[in-house]
């Protein structure tokens, strides 16, 4: 759900509670408050530094974080705005609770695009360009495998992967792609886990995976295909999964701090799911 038109109705219903409006948005954005994020209790001491790891078709550009000691190890698929300041932030603020993230860049192919939360979409999605299921399988086994190759992780723990908008199948395609690494799958306001064709619907993974899942849901996403989640809870049932599914009042793409639906009630409690589920998943 990360077309420019859902996107837009996302906008225009955060507006109409009266939270913001693209204005006052903007002036945020611009001051630097919508990147500020609540602190976190006991926050460890990490070390950060751009990367770039070879691929099959190319070099993918990312950013690494990390705590002194060993951690399980976390990959983010962002969301359709790609990897920028936001996305560190949220990766920075993982470290610091004891994981050692990667947040990649998934454009690498096309480039090196410089957005935040607030640009059309219509600007991002020439990005898309090149995409599949299939190269986010093949990205995932290479990024899992760059990261077991790094001594800041720690190799006899799980590893997770979460996804923000397009990044939610995404996450679902890595689990699938190294089912004997990932112990839990997160998706946040997901875009089209569940397809029209069950032959390539990113649920239809879920079985293949011995993951723990969230599932983050908008509101106007499931008003937009209630069923969703219905079936979701079915897969993961039927293959013995654990899961948590839930329904947030917020609006599509509300957990990242630049978007313009960006609402911290909602993303915090969100982030206290993820935590949650690390915690027993990674461990």
């Amino acid at each position: 759900m990360c077309d420019k038109d859902h996107f837009a109705e996302s906008v225009a219903e955060y507006e109409a509670r009266g939270l913001v409006t693209r204005r006052q948005f903007g002036v945020l954005l611009g001051a630097g408050v919508a990147m500020m994020l609540p602190g976190v209790a006991n926050a460890q001491a990490v070390t950060e530094r751009e990367v770039e790891i070879k691929t099959a078709d190319g070099t993918a550009d990312a950013y690494f974080v990390h705590p002194a000691a060993p951690a399980a190890a976390v990959l983010i698929w962002p969301d359709i705005f790609g990897l920028r300041p936001a996305m560190r932030t949220m990766g920075k603020r993982l470290a610091q609770s004891g994981y050692s993230v990667l947040v990649v860049n998934p454009f690498y192919r096309v480039g090196k695009p410089t957005a935040t939360g607030a640009t059309p979409i219509q600007q991002m999605l020439p990005f898309r360009k090149g995409m599949s299921p299939a190269t986010d399988m093949a990205d995932a086994k290479t990024f899992i495998a760059w990261l077991d190759a790094q001594p800041q992780v720690n190799k006899n723990r799980k590893v997770g992967v979460q996804g923000y908008c397009m990044g939610g199948p995404m996450s679902f395609h890595t689990a699938s792609a190294v089912p004997g690494r990932i112990g839990a799958v997160a998706s946040f306001h997901g875009g089209g886990l569940v397809g029209k064709d069950p032959a390539t619907s990113p649920h239809t993974l879920a079985a293949a995976t011995k993951a723990s899942f969230l599932i983050a849901i908008a509101e106007n996403d499931d008003k937009q295909a209630p069923n969703d989640k219905t079936v979701l809870k079915e897969t993961f049932d039927k293959a013995k999964l654990t899961s948590e599914i839930e329904v947030y009042p917020a609006a599509h793409g509300w957990c990242p701090p630049d978007t313009q639906v960006y609402n911290e009630p909602a993303a915090e409690k969100a982030w206290g799911r993820l935590l949650a589920l690390y915690g027993k998943a990674l461990a």
